[in-house]
């Protein structure tokens, strides 16, 4: 073999073996991050959640947000809860949020303002989150299911203005049961979300 036949040899060895080592990393890469957003089903029920006795009954308008700190999802939507925390504490909205039983993390310092919840009544058999729960000023219980349907999640593909919007001028909304398309993640044990 002439030198620059062992050159080329050995240059299309090389370019075979890095297109492997690429191919194997984005193999790794899609399973690890790109699969945690691919869009799921989940029906929401809110039959199971009651509020903690201490913030049962008439009082503010109350929204709890539900989140797990490994769900790759929470990046979609804790901008926009950031921006709803800006524009309906004001109007005196509360924000609560119930972090998933066992798991670790704390939500961004720009969510500070969330009043820490240990756990709902029922919040063990919601299906995935990250998930809403509002409650009117009476007390009852008048959303609860996703933030918004997709991927992303922001104040024009938002559920969440809307019944803000409609609780704080009085009028009744009951909008307990939802079926939605988007990034979820498993909640409890049994759960409703599927792949």
């Amino acid at each position: 073999m002439r030198p620059s036949h062992r050159t080329t040899l050995f240059a299309s060895l090389l370019v075979l073996g890095c297109a492997a080592v690429l191919w194997v990393a984005y193999d790794w890469f899609q399973g690890r991050f790109l699969r945690a957003f691919s869009q799921h089903t989940a029906l929401f029920s809110g039959d199971p959640l009651r509020l903690p006795a201490e913030l049962a009954g008439p009082g503010a308008i109350r929204l709890v947000h539900f989140w797990d700190p490994a769900c790759p999802c929470n990046v979609g939507n804790q901008q926009h809860l950031s921006e709803l925390v800006d524009q309906y504490v004001p109007q005196g909205v509360e924000f609560y949020a119930v972090q998933k039983t066992g798991s670790q993390g704390q939500l961004p310092t720009t969510l500070n303002r969330l009043k820490p919840l240990a756990a709902l009544p029922g919040s063990d058999r919601i299906p995935a989150s990250p998930a809403v729960a509002i409650w009117d000023r009476s007390g009852q219980l008048a959303y609860f299911g996703p933030y918004s349907e997709g991927l992303t999640c922001n104040s024009n593909n938002s559920f969440i203005e809307p019944i803000l919007e409609a609780l704080s001028v009085g009028r009744a909304v009951s909008a307990t049961h939802t079926l939605a398309v988007g990034c979820y993640c498993p909640w409890g044990e049994d759960t409703s979300a599927k792949p």
